[in-house]
Order: structure tokens, then sequence, then C-alpha cells
């Protein structure tokens, strides 16, 4: 990519597309454009045939998606799926009819099996059941890599998919009701300490800034108190502790998690130096277009994270000593887990030449940082 390269950034906003947008302009790229979602309905095939006709990027990076945690990922399965696989096949799809040079098509790490071996390589996937709360979302990022690889095979594309771990970072979703675990564990907590130094105000200040189920800061005590308790933060007189915190599950889990920083570091060093040929196993060029059905060209995806991974009770006492929060962890076991582990093989990312930069703890503490800010 030259500095001056017309890159069109779908998802531009979000946790993932803002970090991007970030790294990209930090490394000089001057011509960066995007689209709010009130701009452009990426589910719209008009829409976006019309955007691509008009603006004619030359590169393009997909990171415009529906997400959410547990909750929301199994209450609104049909949006999942249909949203998630509108966007990526009008935007590649458009990708290939424009032209254009180069495509990064973000994923998830949820693709892989629910049960398969640690840590997880690329090659597992499609190997066995996927973890069923978040079915519909992996089945439309694994129809994305298979778009992605088809269309290479077929027209010659340069589309290359990348399937980050569990990301963090400024810009996340910090909704109690569909946000991921890291983000909703900072704001429980740090909820929670507001609570036991009655500090409403601050309370008050967050609810404006991110109400909850139509409760805002201008809402009654009594009205904010009662979702406080409904999402798991409250008083309990019984348990010995000023306020509890209630979270899913037991804890058990282990999750691996990557700065969104990091994360568009590695995107756009592989947008830099990394092309689909270079990830083909045999790495020939000429084999990549081959009809020969004893040539099998799959798994082209790459994993980014850090192989390393944690607890989700190991993370929650990481964020309650960061916050600063003295109340009571409380498990809810009646809840789901969800998958027990999702630890990522990074050994394709390591020989491609890129490694993560920001320690964990040290992310954390920025974030929460940024929260309070």
């Amino acid at each position: 990519m030259r500095k001056n390269s017309k890159i069109y950034l779908a998802g531009h906003t979000g946790l993932v597309g803002s970090a991007l947008k970030r790294n990209l302009e930090s490394k000089g790229y001057a011509n960066v454009i995007g689209r709010t979602i009130d701009e452009l309905d990426l589910t719209n095939q008009q829409d976006v045939a019309d955007f691509f006709k008009a603006e004619k990027p030359e590169y393009v990076l997909l990171a415009a998606a529906k997400v959410g945690g547990i909750v929301a990922n199994n209450t609104y399965r049909g949006q999942f799926i249909y949203e998630n696989l509108m966007i990526q096949n009008n935007v590649v799809h458009q990708s290939y009819l424009n032209g254009v040079k180069k495509l990064l098509f973000l994923g998830s790490s949820c693709i892989y099996p629910k049960q398969s071996p640690q840590p997880l390589k690329e090659k597992y996937l499609l190997t066995d059941v996927l973890e069923y709360t978040n079915e519909p979302y992996a089945i439309a990022k694994i129809a994305g890599i298979k778009l992605c690889e088809s269309y290479n095979i077929q027209y010659g594309t340069n589309f290359i998919c990348v399937m980050p771990t569990n990301l963090y970072g400024p810009n996340d979703n910090y909704d109690l009701e569909k946000s991921h675990v890291l983000p909703a564990l900072i704001r429980k907590m740090h909820l929670g300490k507001c609570l036991i130094e009655d500090h409403w105000d601050a309370i008050r200040h967050d609810f404006n800034k991110k109400p909850v189920e139509g409760v805002d800061g201008n809402s009654t005590q009594i009205e904010i108190a009662e979702k406080l308790e409904k999402y798991g933060i409250f008083r309990h007189a019984l348990s010995g502790a000023p306020v509890t915190v209630r979270l899913w599950g037991t804890g058990a889990p282990r999750r691996e998690f990557l700065h969104s920083d990091d994360m568009a570091d590695a995107c756009v060093f592989l947008m830099e130096n990394i092309d689909f040929k270079d990830i083909v196993k045999d790495k020939f060029a000429d084999r990549i277009t081959s009809r020969d059905p004893k040539i099998e060209i799959r798994n082209t995806h790459i994993n980014v994270g850090t192989g390393r991974d944690l607890t989700i009770k190991e993370l929650a006492h990481v964020i309650k000593e960061t916050v600063g929060f003295d109340g009571l962890i409380e498990w809810d076991t009646s809840k789901p887990d969800g998958t027990p582990q999702k630890l990522l093989s990074v050994k394709k990312l390591h020989e491609l030449g890129w490694k993560e930069k920001i320690g964990f703890e040290e992310g954390i503490k920025k974030v929460y940082e940024q929260y309070i800010a």
C-alpha cells in the first residue's frame, strides 16, 4: 500500500475499526475513508454497490460486523447470522467487481469447534460442532473465510482473513446486556466501587454516558439501583461485604485477550507485507487457481493473538485489583460458561514476522483509565 492509497475501512468507529484507523494514520496513510451505519447500510446490496462504484477504493479492511457477548449472541441469533452474512457478502463481492487490490476480512476465534484441541490451530476449522450459544455468528464468519478463499481461487483476488482472539481497548462496547466479558467486568466493578463509596454522581455520570434499558443518570436512585441489581451489582447485607458483583458461570473457562491496538498493528503488518499466495501452503502462486481436485486450498486464515490465556476467575481478580473494587465477587453457576477454552495457536503469525507488544496488565490499566476519563 502507498501512503496516498485510497483505503476503505468498514466499521471505522468500533473497537476494531477505530484501532485500525489509529494505526493506519500513525503510519502516514492519509486517504482512509469510512462511513457510519447512518451513511451506508452495509446489509443493503444496492447501497454498497453504489458506494464502491463512486469511491473506487484500492484497499479494503472489513471490520464491520454485528457483535456481542454470550447473551446477545444467544438472544439475537437470526440478526447475528443474517446481518453478518449480508455485510461480508456485499463488501467482498463489490471488492471483486471493482478491482480492489487487496482486502482483509476480520473474523473471530469463535469459528473453531467447542471441543477442539488446544491451542487452536488454523487446521482445526470445521472439524467438529460449534459452541451453541454463538453458532450463528461463527457460521457467518466461517462463510466469510470460505468466500474470500473461493474468490481467490476462482477469480485470482488477493483477499486475506484474520481471526483475532478476544479483544479489548478504546471504543469497546460496555453495554451491560450485550458486551463481551472483559468490558462488562470493568463496568460492573467500576459501578460496584462507586456504590460502595455512595458516589451517586459518578453512577449517574456513567448511566448518562451509557443508559441501561432506558434508565439514565436523570432517573431516580431507586430506578438506577434496580438496574444495577438486575445486572448483578447490589448491596448484600448477608455477604459480609458492602457490595456484591454477581458474574455468570463458574469462572473456570479460559480466555485469551489481545489489546485492539496490537490487533490493528498485526492487520496493517499483514496488509503491507503478506499476500494470499504467501499464505498458501506450497507457496506457488500458480497453484492458487488450480482446478485439480487433488490440490486442496483451505484454512488459509491467520490467527491473531498472544498464545497465552487465563481463567475468567483470574481475569475478574485482575480487573478487581485494577479498578480498586473492595466488594465481593459471586459466581452464578446456574448460568452457562460457554466454550471451556479458546487459546489460539499463533505459530503461523509469528513465522510471518509479527508478535504482540502490549502486556496484559498494562493494557487493562490503560483501558480502565480511558473508561473513567
